[in-house]
Order: structure tokens, then C-alpha cells, then sequence
């Protein structure tokens, strides 16, 4: 059973690993302990999210957790102002095909080292920040989640589309 939003910011790695690692070497990635990510891949496991063995996402179930699951059971909402670093729609890939965010208040996690000012949305993992600045393609990954989670309709679709040419369709 995924019943943690940490379990959804392991899963979102494990959608770019290309093979089994260390759980320590994922977890120093992403800013969590190895027994954290332990726990949540038993968890994903748990859900049918995850094959154990290879602890590759399972596509079809993976897909209609993030897609149908995450929104309700993890929603963003916004907080105040803060500066941080941009996130859904305000971030890439989104914010490139959208020309530059859709006119809505732009989405940041609150990070003291961020650059952006917006409206605080609560990260999947505290970590996220510092780990996203380290891979690009893990932010985008975040970003699009994120964009699921706190979206309009327009920015849902174009991320339900993004993630699935980018995991799915393989």
C-alpha cells in the first residue's frame, strides 16, 4: 500500500533507473536514507506498483497510480509567497510548451537557495529541491507529478502525455 508521498518520490526515480542499484546509492541520489527507500519499494511492491525483483516500475499500474491516484490521494495545494525553485507548470518541460506557465500563480517548492518567487507547493520529499538541482531529468520527472497534482485541465493532460511518451510508451 503507498500510503506516503516519499513512496510517489522514490517511484518517480525508480521511472529512470535502468537497472537495480543499491538501495544506498539511489537513496544518496535523492537525498533520503537507503532504509527509506527500502521501505517504500516494499511498499510500492506491496501496491503492484513495483516488481520486486528488478524493482522496475510495473508500466500499466504505475501509470494509472500516477495518473488517477496521485492527484487525490497527494494533491498540492498552494501556500503563500516564498522563494524556491519552480515546479509544475512553471517548469520544464511544461513551461516551454506552454510559453512560459498559464497565466496562473507559478507553483515553487520553498527553498532558500532557489531563485524563483511564487507560491509555496509542499514537495513529495524535502529533499526534492537539492536533489532535483543535481539531475535534470529527475526535476522534469518531479515537475510533471507535480503538474498532476496541482494542475489546471490543460496542464494535467499535457503532463499525463509527457509522462506517457517519456515512461509508458517504451
Amino acid at each position: 500500500m503507498v500510503s506516503r508521498s516519499l513512496d510517489v518520490y522514490v517511484l518517480a526515480k525508480l521511472l529512470l533507473e535502468k537497472g537495480k542499484r543499491p538501495y544506498s546509492v539511489v537513496a544518496g541520489e535523492i537525498g533520503m536514507s537507503a532504509s527509506e527507500v527500502h521501505a517504500a519499494i516494499q511498499r510500492l511492491g506491496q501496491a503492484g506498483l513495483v516488481d520486486m525483483e528488478s524493482r522496475r516500475p510495473i508500466k500499466g499500474t504505475t501509470q494509472e497510480f500516477l495518473f488517477h491516484g496521485v492527484p487525490y490521494a497527494f494533491p498540492a495545494s498552494l501556500g503563500g509567497p516564498t522563494r524556491g525553485v519552480a515546479t509544475a507548470h512553471a517548469a520544464p518541460p511544461l513551461k516551454s510548451q506552454l510559453g512560459g506557465g498559464s497565466g496562473s500563480a507559478i507553483p515553487v517548492w520553498p527553498d532558500a537557495e532557489g531563485t524563483v518567487r511564487g507560491f509555496a507547493i509542499e514537495p513529495l520529499h524535502p529533499s526534492a529541491p537539492r536533489a532535483a538541482s543535481k539531475d535534470p531529468e529527475f526535476y522534469e520527472t518531479l515537475a510533471l507529478i507535480d503538474a498532476l497534482r496541482d494542475g489546471q485541465v490543460r496542464e494535467r493532460q499535457m503532463a499525463r502525455e509527457e509522462l506517457s511518451r517519456r515512461y509508458f510508451e517504451r
